[in-house]
C-alpha cells in the first residue's frame, strides 16, 4: 500500500471514530486535525515552483485544467496545491477575490444539494470531523463558491463538488495565513506553466558543470 492510500485510510478511520462520538468544540477539533496532518505538506502535493512573473504578489490563481491551486508568493514563485473542482455540471470561470475568512466555518447544504441527497444534514457545525468545509474556508466575491478543506481527502485531484475548490486539510491550512481580504482570485481552465525549484536548480548546475 503507497503512502497516499495509507494517509487516506487513516484519516477516513479517524473521521469515522470522531463522528461516532460527540461534536467536539473548537479547540479539540483544531487539536483532531493539527495531529492528524501535522501541517507538515509531507505527502499533500505542494511545492515551491517558478511560474510567470506576470501574476502580482498575494494573487491566487486556480486552474480546474491542471486541479491544482497557485498563490504568487512573490512575482516569479508561487506555491502549488492540489485541488478538488466542479463536477461539469457546476463548472465555472472567471476573476473573483477573497471576501471573507473563516476559521472551522459552519457547513448549511443548499436545497438542490438535499434534494440530490435527503440524507444530508440539513447543517453541520464548525469543527465537526464530517464538515465537508474542513478547517478553513476562503469565500469568493459575493457567490456561495469558496476555497475549503475537506472531510474526504480521497477526492483531491478529482472533479467532484458542486462549484468550490477543496484542499487538503493541511495544505488549507498552510495557504490561510498568506491569503488577504481582497486578495485577487483568477479561475481558469487553461494550465498553468511553471517548473518546481528543484527542477530549475537541477538546470542551472548541468548548465554550471559545461
Amino acid at each position: 500500500m503507497n503512502q497516499f492510500a495509507i494517509r487516506n485510510l487513516l484519516v477516513a478511520v479517524g473521521a469515522f471514530a470522531m463522528a461516532s462520538a460527540i461534536v467536539p468544540s473548537d479547540a479539540s477539533a483544531q487539536a483532531f486535525w493539527e495531529a492528524m496532518f501535522n501541517n507538515s505538506g509531507g505527502g499533500s502535493g505542494r511545492q515551491a515552483i517558478k511560474i510567470s512573473k506576470r501574476y502580482s504578489k498575494g494573487t491566487i490563481i486556480v486552474s480546474f485544467g491542471d486541479k491544482r491551486l497557485y498563490y504568487i508568493h512573490r512575482r516569479g514563485e508561487a506555491m502549488s496545491y492540489p485541488v478538488a473542482i466542479p463536477t461539469g455540471d457546476a463548472s465555472w470561470s472567471g476573476n473573483s477575490n477573497i471576501s471573507m475568512k473563516k476559521v472551522n466555518p459552519s457547513w448549511t447544504p443548499t436545497a438542490k444539494m438535499r434534494r440530490e441527497n435527503p440524507k444530508l444534514p440539513a447543517f453541520v457545525p464548525g469543527g465537526h470531523p464530517r464538515n465537508p468545509l474542513g478547517v478553513r474556508a476562503l469565500y469568493l466575491g459575493q457567490t456561495l463558491y469558496r476555497i475549503h478543506g475537506t472531510d474526504a481527502p480521497w477526492t483531491i485531484g478529482t472533479a467532484v463538488s458542486h462549484g468550490c475548490i477543496r484542499m487538503y486539510n493541511e495544505d488549507v491550512l498552510d495557504l490561510y495565513p498568506r491569503v488577504k481580504i481582497g486578495a485577487p482570485v483568477i479561475v481558469t481552465w487553461k494550465g498553468i506553466r511553471s517548473k518546481q525549484f528543484a527542477a530549475v536548480i537541477s538546470s542551472k548546475r548541468k548548465r554550471t558543470r559545461r
